[in-house]
C-alpha cells in the first residue's frame, strides 16, 4: 500500500474525535448534529438534527420536501439497515400528461415527500431524545435568520430564473428586483420555521395526514398539481436489505434498487480483479482501466435499474464475481470505448457499449452526511430536492420546496424507468459504509446527480487501495465520464496524465481545480488501532466535519 505521504496534501486537516463525529454539508448542520451529540443523543438523534438544519441553511439541495436514503449501523443489534425514503409518483402521474419541461420544474414534477417519513422513521426506531430538541437548531436558523454563503448565494442566484414565476418561491428568497441575497447577508424564512414547529411537534402524522398535509394540498391544488391528500397518507417510509459485494479483504455495503447504487458494487468488483501492479494512483493505464470498467457498469445501470415493484433488476447476476470477471474481458486495454451517455435512450449510436448479460449468472442538487456516536452507531444519508430547489414551488404559505424528482424518470416506451402511478424513481444516491473483520472501517457518500455512481468508486478506492485518510481521499482529483469518450477531468490531474489518456481515445474535458460536477463528499472512518473517529469533508462545497 503507497504510503499516504506520497499523496498531495490535503485542503485541510481530517477531523479528529474520541466521542463522536458529524460530516455534512454546511458547518452550520455539522454543528447542529454536534450539539445533539454533546446533549447526550445518539448519532440517529444527531442525523435528523443535521438533516432539518440542512433544509434551512442549504435549501436549494434538500428538505422537508425531498426525499432521500440512509444507511445505518446500529451497533447494539450489529447490523446494517437500509431505509427507504425516495417517494413514490402521485397516482394520477401518467406518463402522458408529462412534457420533458414539465417533469423538470413547475408542479407537475414533485414525487411524495419522503424526507419526513424518513427522518422520522429514524428517531422513532432508534433515536433517544425528544422530537423538539432535534428541530429547535433548524427553527432558530429560519426564524432569526443565519448568513448566506458565497456558495449558497451563487445557487441561489443561478436559480433566480426558475424561481420568478412562482410567487410564493420568489417572495421566500428574491428582493423586489428578483435578487439573490448577498454573500454575508441574514437569510430568514419564517414560514418554513413554522412548518418546521408544526412537525417537531406534532411529528409525521401532520404532514402526511394532518393539518400540515391540508396546507400543502391546498396549495398544490391552486396550481392544478398531482400530488393528492390519498398520495400523501398512504406513504410510508420502508426498512429494506442493503446489498453488498467484498473488495479485497472489505465488504462494502450500499442501499438496493430502487437506488442504481448497484453500480457502485459492481465497479468494484471489476477493478477488485486487476493486479497491485495495474493500479497506481494517477497513472494512466490505470485511469483508463478505471474509465472503461465505469462505462460498463453505467449500461448495466441503464439497461436494468428500476423500481423492483414494477421490474426484476437482476442483483445476483450483476453482482456475481464471476459476471465481473466476464465483464472485465470486455475491455480494451489499449482504446477507450464509446458509452451512450448517462440515462435511458432509444436511439443508440452505432458502436457504443451494450449491457453486459447478468441472467448469464444465476449464482443535480443532492447532499450527504454522516453522523456517529461513542457507542458506534453510525448513520450515512443522502437526500435530495432533485435540482436546485427541486420543482422550484414553494407550496401555498409553508415555506416547504417540493422536489422535482419526476424529472429522474423517463417518457420513453420500453424504459425501466418510466414513470407511472405509485412508482418509485430509478434514481442515483448511493451511501456506502465499509467493514473489515466485521467491524466498521468507513461511511462514505457523495452528491452530483448520476456522477455519484461514478464519484463514489473513485473515493472508495483512494482509501481502500491507495490508503488514504478520509479528507485526502475526497481531495483527491476526480473525473466523470459523460457520452461517447466524453470524460471531465479536474485540472489537478497532471497534464502528462490527461495527454496519456487522449493517446488511449479518451476525449478530455478540463473542468477547473475544485468543480463541483464530480461530487461534494462527506465521509467518517474509524482508526481500528485506536478507535478514533476521523471526518474529511469536500472543499468543493461549503461542507465541515466536526469532531467531539
Amino acid at each position: 500500500m503507497t504510503n499516504w505521504k506520497d499523496y498531495p496534501p490535503p485542503s485541510r486537516p481530517v477531523a479528529m474525535g474520541v466521542d463522536g463525529m458529524v460530516a455534512a454539508a454546511h458547518p452550520l448542520a455539522s454543528a447542529a448534529g454536534v450539539r445533539i451529540l454533546a446533549a447526550g443523543g445518539n448519532a440517529f438523534d444527531a442525523a435528523v438534527a443535521t438533516a432539518a438544519t440542512l433544509n434551512v441553511v442549504e435549501p436549494y439541495m434538500s428538505g422537508v420536501g425531498g426525499i432521500g436514503i440512509a444507511l445505518v449501523y446500529v451497533a447494539r443489534e450489529n447490523r446494517v439497515r437500509a431505509l427507504n425514503f425516495s417517494g413514490r409518483a402521485p397516482q394520477a402521474a401518467e406518463p402522458e400528461r408529462f412534457t420533458d419541461a414539465t417533469k423538470q420544474t413547475g408542479i407537475l414534477a414533485p414525487l411524495v415527500p419522503g424526507n419526513v417519513a424518513g427522518w422520522l422513521e429514524l428517531h422513532e426506531t432508534y433515536g433517544s431524545m425528544e422530537r423538539e430538541q432535534l428541530f429547535a437548531t433548524a427553527i432558530g436558523y429560519a426564524e432569526n435568520g443565519f448568513p448566506v454563503t458565497h456558495l449558497c448565494s451563487q445557487i441561489m442566484q443561478g436559480s433566480a430564473a426558475r424561481l420568478r414565476p412562482f410567487a410564493s418561491s420568489a417572495a421566500m428568497l428574491l428582493d423586489q428586483k428578483g435578487q439573490a441575497p448577498r454573500p454575508g447577508a441574514r437569510l430568514t424564512m419564517p414560514q418554513l420555521a413554522a412548518s418546521l414547529r408544526t412537525i417537531a411537534r406534532d411529528g409525521a402524522e401532520t404532514f402526511y395526514r394532518g393539518a400540515l398535509a391540508q396546507q400543502l394540498i391546498e396549495g398544490v391544488r391552486s396550481m392544478d398539481g398531482l400530488l393528492s391528500a390519498a398520495d400523501l397518507a398512504a406513504y410510508r417510509a420502508e426498512w429494506v436489505e442493503p446489498i453488498s459485494t467484498g473488495y479485497r479483504d472489505y465488504q462494502i455495503f450500499t442501499h438496493p434498487p430502487n437506488s442504481s447504487a448497484f453500480q457502485v458494487l459492481e465497479t468494484l468488483n471489476l477493478m477488485e480483479g486487476f493486479g497491485p501492479d495495474e493500479l497506481v494512483y494517477q497513472d494512466p493505464r490505470t485511469l483508463h482501466l478505471f474509465m472503461e470498467a465505469i462505462k460498463l457498469c453505467v449500461a448495466d445501470r441503464i439497461q436494468y435499474g428500476g423500481d423492483p415493484d414494477y421490474i426484476e433488476v437482476p442483483l445476483r447476476g450483476l453482482l456475481a464475481k464471476a459476471y465481473a470477471a466476464q465483464q472485465r474481458r470486455r475491455i480494451d486495454h489499449e482504446r477507450a470505448a464509446l458509452v451512450s451517455g448517462e440515462h435511458y435512450s432509444r436511439k443508440v449510436p452505432e458502436g457504443v457499449l451494450t449491457p453486459g448479460d447478468s441472467q448469464a449468472f444465476d449464482g443535480g442538487m443532492t447532499t450527504h452526511f454522516a453522523t456517529a456516536d461513542r457507542d458506534g452507531n453510525v448513520a450515512t444519508v443522502t437526500q435530495t430536492l432533485g435540482g436546485g430547489f427541486g420543482a422550484a414551488v414553494a407550496v401555498g404559505d409553508t415555506g416547504i420546496f417540493l422536489n422535482n424528482m419526476g424529472a429522474w424518470f423517463d417518457l420513453e416506451e420500453g424504459s425501466p424507468n418510466r414513470i407511472g402511478p405509485g412508482k418509485r424513481v430509478d434514481f442515483v444516491v448511493a451511501p456506502t459504509q465499509t467493514f473489515r473483520n466485521g467491524k466498521f472501517v468507513l461511511s462514505m457518500g457523495t452528491p452530483g446527480s448520476w456522477g455519484i455512481l461514478q464519484t463514489t468508486p473513485q473515493m472508495l478506492l483512494n482509501v481502500l487501495e491507495f490508503g488514504m485518510n478520509v479528507q485526502q481521499a475526497i481531495d483527491a482529483p476526480r473525473f466523470r465520464y459523460f457520452s461517447g469518450t466524453h470524460v471531465a477531468m479536474e485540472e489537478r490531474f497532471p497534464v502528462e496524465v490527461r495527454s496519456a489518456l487522449a493517446g488511449f481515445g479518451h476525449q478530455v474535458e478540463l473542468l477547473n481545480a475544485w468543480n463541483p460536477t464530480v461530487g461534494g463528499a462527506q465521509a467518517i472512518a474509524v482508526d481500528a488501532e485506536h478507535g478514533v473517529f476521523q471526518g474529511g469533508a469536500d472543499p468543493r462545497r461549503d461542507g465541515y466535519a466536526f469532531g467531539l
